[in-house]
């Protein structure tokens, strides 16, 4: 793995997290391929394609504004891996932190997050990703 690499895809969170914390909803669901999967084990069922990520994105943008939370999203301990394929394996813990208004900064959620991402017209998108809170992990 290159170190160029490493760099693009920790570029590729960064704006991609910025999309999602300031509710750019169509940008962040555009980060995934049209038929991008998003699972998590705290949803029954995984979003599938960009249509369904992008309508999971605006309704909970809406219920935190309703609550009057802000949330910021922090990836970091990035491990990048390219397959034979071109594909890049990336695994990252991600931090949910909720700052209501008025209030303190708290950690929310404490994550894995495991991607497959891969070049469509040049630039990194999400294939698959499948994030796993820590508090609904089996002992």
């Amino acid at each position: 793995m290159s170190p160029s690499l490493y760099q693009e895809v920790q570029h590729f969170y960064g704006r991609q997290m910025r999309h999602l914390d300031q509710g750019e909803h169509r940008a962040w669901a555009e980060t995934f391929t049209e038929d991008g999967v998003f699972t998590a084990n705290a949803h029954p069922e995984p979003q599938r394609g960009r249509e369904e990520i992008e309508a999971a994105s605006r309704k909970a943008g809406a219920r935190l504004a309703e609550e009057g939370v802000r949330t910021r999203h922090w990836l970091g301990m990035l491990e990048v891996n390219e397959r034979p394929d071109g594909s890049v394996e990336a695994r990252t813990y991600a931090l949910v932190l909720r700052t209501p208004k008025g209030g303190p900064t708290a950690v929310h959620l404490s994550t894995t997050c495991d991607d497959v991402l891969v070049r469509v017209g040049g630039r990194l998108q999400v294939k698959h990703r499948s994030v796993s809170r820590d508090d609904l992990q089996g002992s």
